[in-house]
């Protein structure tokens, strides 16, 4: 019996055997398919990173090379840099270095990025590069060719050692050092003669992107946690029984604000709100009551809202978009001065569909923005001759004054047309003094913004 069931079980065990080494050879062949793969992604990205800069360094040179009033040639250098700084953007963020200081130099290219950009697409004729943007171009031509020389410097040894970033990767995964570091510690290098560079003067434009705003930049003096329960009592209508909840949030800090928490005698519905220390303005508000089958328009919850603006002290606010989320009317309204929009004064308004009551409000851009009585240049163009710059195939539908930042985050006057084109809604804004294009947005089809 002992021989009949060996006969039968030993090749069957054999069997299972050669079929689970098979199986594991074919897993280990299939993983290390895998590693090679991402290995050579990993040279090639940073081969071609190298090379990029290499080129960046020479675009910024032939940018310099020529006249100062070659405005042709500026422009297609510029347009060089910018697409050479692209490319090697695109590289890095295919390299493993989410866990590598490498923050500063991917800022730099950033910066160099939207600098040649923005120099790149100007009319020169208007606008040739200044004396500060060629002197910043001589500095950038200096970094890049530094910065091309620690890369090259790393790619030697990666090629000389054979390297392998797969281990420069499980390194920085596992904090464990590598055998060999020099692709760390080339990188880590680079870095910090990057934050070495002094500060240049990118310009308004590059400037803004990078523009962290915080509450501290505000006037005002800092006000209470009783300050902000009084105000937070107020703008929730609560009752003299709610219950209201205050905690500071970065004290010491560029971000210094409140948040408030009201509470009703039930405990039940809850409205939050924040609010700058200094001087004790609104940023948002947020009513966590639950909404009900909407019965409102949206053209309702703007008549609404206007009227919820105007009860909390925003007299002026004119509504430029409306969209509907499931039962909520998501609502933009901007401040209105002697019939100007003034776009950069922003804010949000969420109006529940159900009662028409404010559910949620973020002003913040408002609260940064906002200016007492701005002074608005009269127009030098007028209505009729500004039109001639218009697409002759647009179809409008209004026009207004409107006050807006434009690409060189630079505030200007213009004149707002809306209408239709190849199908689609626009809005256009033609500079009010000289009709160039200052901006052009699509208008979404659901805004229930009747426009004038």
């Amino acid at each position: 019996m002992y021989k009949r069931l060996s006969a039968v079980m030993f090749p069957l065990t054999a069997l299972l055997l050669i079929g689970a080494l098979v199986w594991g050879y074919q897993e280990n062949q299939e993983k290390n398919a895998i590693l090679i793969k991402a290995e050579n992604q990993y040279q090639r990205a940073f081969h071609d990173l190298s090379y990029h800069v290499e080129r960046l360094h020479g675009e910024l040179g032939n940018t310099l090379a020529v006249n100062s009033a070659s405005n042709g040639m500026h422009r297609k250098g510029l347009v060089n840099v910018w697409r050479m700084t692209s490319e090697a953007q695109n590289e890095i963020n295919q390299l493993p270095l989410t866990l590598l200081p490498f923050s500063k130099t991917e800022e730099f290219l950033s910066k160099i990025s939207n600098f040649s950009y923005k120099a790149g697409i100007r009319d020169y004729a208007k606008k040739p590069l200044t004396d500060d943007e060629l002197s910043n171009l001589k500095a950038l031509y200096k970094s890049s060719g530094e910065i091309s020389k620690d890369l090259q410097d790393v790619q030697n040894k990666v090629i000389g050692s054979r390297l392998r970033w797969m281990d420069v990767e499980t390194a920085l995964a596992t904090e464990n050092k590598a055998e060999d570091n020099s692709i760390i510690d080339g990188f880590k290098s680079v870095d910090k003669r990057v934050e070495g560079y002094p500060d240049l003067d990118w310009g308004p434009s590059v400037a803004s992107i990078y523009d962290k705003r915080s509450v501290k930049m505000l006037g005002g003096t800092p006000v209470s946690v009783e300050d902000i329960k009084r105000k937070a009592i107020k703008f929730a209508n609560a009752g003299s029984n709610a219950k209201v909840d205050v905690k500071e949030h970065g004290k010491n800090t560029k971000w210094p604000s409140y948040t408030a928490t009201v509470s009703g005698s039930n405990n039940k519905q809850i409205i939050s709100m924040d609010f700058t220390k200094n001087g004790g303005l609104l940023i948002s508000y947020y009513d966590n009551r639950e909404i009900g089958p909407a019965k409102v328009t949206l053209e309702e919850a703007v008549i609404k809202a206007e009227q919820f603006l105007k009860k909390k002290g925003y007299p002026h606010m004119t509504a430029v978009n409306a969209d509907r989320y499931d039962n909520i009317g998501n609502l933009t309204f901007v401040t209105s001065q002697n019939d100007v929009l003034i776009y950069p004064e922003k804010m949000t308004i969420r109006i529940g569909l159900d009662t028409g009551t404010t559910v949620g409000f973020e002003a913040s851009e408002y609260v940064n923005e906002h200016k007492d009585n701005r002074k608005i240049p009269k127009p030098k163009l007028t209505l009729a001759e500004v039109k001639k710059f218009l697409n002759s195939d647009f179809n409008e539908n209004y026009h207004r004054m409107a006050w807006i930042k434009n690409d060189d985050s630079v505030e200007v006057l213009t004149y707002e047309f809306g209408g239709e084109v190849n199908g689609t809604q626009y809005r256009i804004y033609l500079n009010a003094d000289d009709g160039i294009e200052e901006s052009v947005e699509e208008i979404r089809p659901s805004s229930g913004v009747e426009q004038k």
